[in-house]
């Protein structure tokens, strides 16, 4: 999101109370899993060297996607790993610890909050989740799923979108495993229907106008929504505190559906991660949401939109905006060859559960 400043309303009134040409409304645009492997730390040192500096600069690998990340009035992104030391070391699969570098690119290209409730989200104990919460605080990003003491985890985290009150939520379905310790449960947030409604509820409370709940879920690498998913949604969306719902987790794209006036994005697939045993996981999808304003403080989605994306894994790693990149009158015929199937097989899974019947637009194509 790109701040702006905003007219005051009639007589002084605060920005965002006064909306002169019609209803309050705004976008928000989330994004599939920030899955820092090894070859993108590798990417990242490259680019930094590039760019004379120290460390890790992982900017250029969104760049692409950058103008509509940055144009959403709300972006939230998932951080799937959490973070080492600056220095290192840093460890990849089966237990992540990642370069926290990476807090900063996600402020620069124009995120605003992200979840961090994932598998992998104790990966690194209380020192992990403490690393990457500091690092997504001195980068100036919101963050919710993961906290580090039991007053953090019920807080709220509320932004303020062009005067409109939104909450975010983050729930995660399990950790690999790895138990939550006795003393410290909420260190992590492991989905839970009466938990979800309890927070959903607090947030409308708060004050919140919107509710977008994130949800760590699904069976990786399958297309398809499994029965969990599919039940928690529409018990999920039935909630008058629920508003939206993006899930991640599957490191392939699923499909988009309409429960009601609302919507589910079952799975975003991967927004980067080096994933090559399975041509799906470099296809993404970045859902962007308008939501409008049909009574006083209770908003709609009033437009829904699938933007696909694709890792492309040559030299350098670059994560590409398929409309943005399908338009260029210079792509070599190679890469509209490629990048067109990955447009047509996101259009495909997106619509399968007959989103585009209701009201779905995939951007771009050829």
């Amino acid at each position: 999101m790109r701040l702006v400043a905003q007219p005051l309303g009639p007589a002084g009134s605060p920005p965002g109370l006064f909306a002169p040409t019609g209803p309050r409304s705004f976008t928000v645009l989330g994004a599939g899993d920030i899955l820092l492997h090894p070859g993108l730390w590798a990417e990242g040192r490259h680019a930094a060297a590039a760019a004379h500096r120290t460390g890790y600069y992982f900017d250029p690998i969104f760049a692409s996607a950058e103008p509509d990340i940055s144009g959403a009035d709300l972006a939230i992104c998932h951080m799937e790993t959490p973070y080492g030391n600056p220095d290192g070391p840093f460890t990849g699969y089966p237990v992540f610890e990642v370069p926290p570098q990476i807090a900063q690119t996600i402020h620069d290209i124009g995120y605003d909050s992200c979840s961090t409730a994932s598998n992998h989200s104790l990966d690194g104990g209380l020192a992990g989740v403490d690393r990457e919460l500091d690092a997504l605080d001195a980068a100036g990003v919101k963050h919710t799923g993961s906290a580090r003491n039991a007053t953090e985890a019920m807080a709220v985290d509320m932004m303020d979108v062009r005067g409109i009150k939104v909450a975010q939520l983050s729930y995660a379905y399990g950790f690999n495993g790895i138990p939550r310790p006795k003393d410290e449960p909420w260190i992590a947030n492991l989905i839970s229907v009466p938990d979800i409604l309890a927070a959903a509820h607090r947030a409308k409370l708060a004050g919140a106008d919107v509710v977008i709940l994130s949800l760590h879920w699904g069976t990786e690498y399958q297309p398809a929504p499994n029965d969990q998913q599919v039940t928690l949604a529409k018990q999920l969306l039935a909630s008058p505190d629920i508003d939206l719902i993006l899930g991640c987790h599957a490191h392939v794209v699923q499909p988009f559906g309409r429960i009601g006036d609302k919507w589910v994005a079952y799975g975003m697939g991967n927004q980067v991660a080096t994933q090559p045993f399975s041509l799906p996981t470099q296809d993404g999808v970045m859902p962007r949401f308008t939501f409008t304003e049909v009574t006083p403080h209770h908003f709609v989605v009033t437009k829904a939109e699938a933007i696909p994306t694709y890792v492309n894994l040559d030299q350098p790693i670059r994560l590409i905006d398929l409309p943005s990149a399908l338009a260029r009158a210079d792509l070599s015929a190679a890469l509209r060859t490629r990048y067109q199937s990955s447009w047509n097989r996101t259009a495909k899974t997106v619509a399968s559960l007959g989103a585009t019947a209701d009201g779905l637009t995939v951007v771009g194509g050829g």
